[in-house]
């Protein structure tokens, strides 16, 4: 099965084709998109990644996106090629969110804490359960202070920001660094995904921003949060 993995949540992005079958899903290339310029460069991109290997878009059997946290413009940007094509070519998408490939990116088991800076002193948390011979759980997603991060209760952190790490450090909390999740390892989850029938059609793909945009604050009658 071809998968088409998507990223545009980020400063820079990429794409990935992945074969998949059964346990195996192995990436075949992974193109890197610049930022500032993916409404520009993602169709294009596409086209020029299965041409190379010599694939058409109706070879893609299913479809991979990340949903956020992230840039609002980037993902929208991403969110609606994904749409486009998953409705014209009638295949399935799974929606990844970057926490929970953030989370899936160490070998811990148990609690674990994804984390990204979300500036303004912020982060984008996600809480997962991690069994040591079974399928990630879903705990929660949000948007929290840094000084309100904790490792209560034996969960682990993880996160790929570096600084974060350095910071959490300064509070005498332990966090685990790892690499940003590119769209390889993206595809890895998305396929897990459609391999037990948690897609979404194209109508019901959204942005997981977590934070509302300064617009959507300020556009707010006053009195409302």
């Amino acid at each position: 099965m071809l998968l088409l993995s998507v990223d545009t949540s980020g400063k820079d992005g990429s794409i990935a084709l992945a074969q998949c079958d059964g346990a195996v899903c192995n990436a075949i290339e992974v193109v890197s998109l610049v930022g500032g310029t993916f409404s520009a460069q993602l169709i294009p991109q596409i086209a020029a990644l299965l041409a190379k290997h010599a694939f058409s878009k109706h070879d893609i059997a299913g479809f991979v996106v990340a949903t956020g946290p992230g840039s609002f413009t980037g993902l929208r940007v991403g969110l609606a090629a994904i749409k486009a094509l998953a409705d014209v070519l009638a295949k399935p998408v799974a929606a990844v969110s970057l926490l929970e490939a953030v989370a899936s990116a160490s070998s811990l088991t148990g609690r674990v804490l994804a984390l990204m800076d979300a500036g303004r002193g912020e982060v984008f948390a996600g809480a997962y359960a991690i069994p040591e011979d079974g399928e990630m759980h879903a705990l929660g997603e949000k948007l929290m202070k840094i000084d309100d991060v904790s490792s209560a209760n034996g969960q682990h952190i993880v996160t790929p920001d570096e600084t974060l790490v350095q910071v959490l450090q300064t509070k005498g909390i332990e966090a685990e660094h790892v690499e940003r999740p590119r769209t390889d390892t993206l595809a890895r989850l998305g396929w897990r995904k459609i391999q037990t029938g948690d897609t979404v059609s194209p109508e019901q793909l959204e942005a997981n921003y977590i934070r509302q945009s300064d617009a959507e604050i300020f556009s707010k009658p006053s009195g409302q949060s």
